[in-house]
This record gives C-alpha cells, structure tokens and sequence, in this order.
C-alpha cells in the first residue's frame, strides 16, 4: 500500500429527522470538489445518523423515575439523563459517583449508554443511539450503489477506554466491508505463525478519519481513500463484541 488519503466531506447542512444522508452526503461531496469514488470507507459520526433518524430526545418531556431523580440530586446530574442512560442500557456495568458504564441494548460497553447532548442541535436536546447501526449503514451503502458508488460505510462514535485517558472514535455499524483484519495462520519474515493477531480495521479507520472531522469542525463524515479492504455484504459490528463469559473486565 502506497498511502492514503483521508479528507472531510464539507458543507454539509444541518441534519434534520428525514434527511437522506446518502443523498446529502453524495451532494455535498460533488459541489466541494471531492467527490465520493468506488472503493472508498465512507465514515459517518453516529450522531448524523441519530438526527436522520429522529433519536432526538426533549429533556423535558422525559419522564423521571424517583431512583432517577433521587440519583441525580445526589451526584448534580440530569435526573432526565440518568433516567434515559437506564432506559437504553441492558445492564449498569460500572456505577461511581455520578459516572454510569452501562452495556447498551446493542451490546456496546460505554459511559453514559451513549447518550449525548453535545452537538444535539440544541439546548435541552439529548441524541440516543441508532436502534440498528449497522442497518443504518446498509440503507447509506445500498443508497449511494444506485448511484453507481461501490462504497464502505462505517459508522463511528467517540468511546472511552480502560486503562486510558481521553477518548477515541470507533466503529460502532458497518456495512460493505468485513470489519476485522485476521492474520491467524499466517506466518512472519522470521517463521512464526500468528495465533491470535487480528485487527479491528474497522476501529483503525474511525480513529484516522476522526483527524479530519473533529468535534468542533461541523464535517460529521470522512473518507479514507487508498485502503485495500475486505468486501462483506454480511460485516457486522456485533462480530467483535466479546462475550462476556470471554471478558475478564466486567
């Protein structure tokens, strides 16, 4: 591999429940000068697709529980966010203080079952996660392949790590592409054979594209260009959820 490209696909207007995102995405990447090109990762902040896609929670409107509402006077935390955090999570993993580590019905392990506010569109407007984000990623894909793109679409969103501080982007959806890079069986320069190095490629690319969208530049998408990448009609980011009974850190 030569190199890559990685760049923002710029002007893109404010996303509203009912926007076609390939649509947008495809019209903004022509009248900048960057026009989308078959064998492209395309890779979308989960946040876009949460406004498309009218996961777009009124703080006031939700209803609070009393553990909700008890919770967050005690630690000074939107009892409305915390009520949501628990609607949206299978499971509270870690609780201290007023952080919640929940595992989200899609099985993400995350703060805040991925709930946001920032970058909602507004005040008192929290943003949930896609319901399906590797479905949401299949409609992009299937959209801009009847505009003759043969494109990878990868969905990210900004995760925290353990043992680590700051944060990172992933890859939480995926279609197009198969999301790990497996080199088990194959062998080194010096004769040893790999047995458990696998790469998620899938996260590599969310990480890199992040560089050029940031969260303050208002380009919530980014393409990788250059990149020899597995097809997969059937990639899914469940895939590389490690079971728990595999997971010795819950």
């Amino acid at each position: 591999m030569a190199g890559l490209s990685i760049f923002g696909i710029q002007g893109l207007p404010e996303i509203e429940p009912g926007t076609d995102l390939a649509a947008a995405i495809y019209a903004a990447a022509n009248e900048t000068g960057t026009p989308l090109a078959s064998g492209d990762v395309l890779v979308i902040t989960s946040k876009i697709v949460s406004k498309a896609e009218n996961r777009i929670v009124m703080l006031e409107d939700v209803q609070v529980s009393p553990f909700a509402r008890q919770y967050g006077e005690r630690w000074e935390k939107d009892p409305a966010i915390v009520e949501l955090v628990l609607q949206e999570s299978k499971r509270v993993v870690r609780q201290v203080g007023p952080i919640f580590i929940t595992e989200t019905r899609h099985g993400f392990i995350c703060a805040n079952a991925g709930i946001d506010q920032s970058s909602s569109g507004g005040h008192g407007r929290a943003l949930l996660l896609p319901v399906d984000p590797d479905a949401s990623c299949a409609r992009i894909r299937t959209s801009l392949k009847e505009r003759g793109l043969d494109v990878a679409v990868i969905m990210s969103d900004t995760f925290g790590r353990p043992w680590r501080e700051a944060q990172t982007d992933i890859a939480i959806g995926i279609a197009g592409m198969q999301p790990v890079t497996s080199y088990i069986g194959q062998v080194d320069p010096h004769g040893h054979e790999f047995r458990v190095q696998a790469l998620c490629t899938a996260d590599e690319i969310a990480g890199a594209a992040e560089l050029v969208k940031g969260n303050l530049s208002r380009v919530p998408a980014a393409v990788v260009r250059g990149l020899t990448w597995e097809r997969d009609e059937t990639g899914t980011m469940q895939s590389i959820i490690r079971d728990s009974e595999r997971d010795v850190f819950r």
